[in-house]
């Protein structure tokens, strides 16, 4: 069987009644069971991508985090000694 060279066959074992819910779902929005799979994985894909990848503070979060990039507490002794080694061991070219 010739595949569209835009597409790629995914195949998944699923149960009865998985798949009647599926089928059931697809009818409801108009579309054919496999349209109805590709446009809900996608949006799990995309969603889980999102939740990975951006960070979601409080407003009272956001509040301290710019609080400490515009006021950065001074250096601990662990920190200076941190930067000191670093200094005496790390050539930058």
């Amino acid at each position: 069987m010739a595949q569209n060279a835009k597409t790629t066959r995914v195949h998944a074992r699923i149960a009865p009644a998985v798949l009647e819910a599926v089928k059931r779902a697809a009818e409801l929005q108009g579309r054919s069971v496999s349209d109805f799979i590709v446009a809900a994985a996608q949006e799990a894909a995309h969603r889980t991508i999102e939740e990975a990848e951006i960070i979601r503070l409080s407003v009272e979060d956001q509040r301290l985090f710019a609080e400490a990039l515009l006021h950065p507490p001074a250096p601990n002794d662990a920190l200076s000694r941190a930067a000191r080694l670093h200094a005496e061991n790390v050539e930058i070219r």
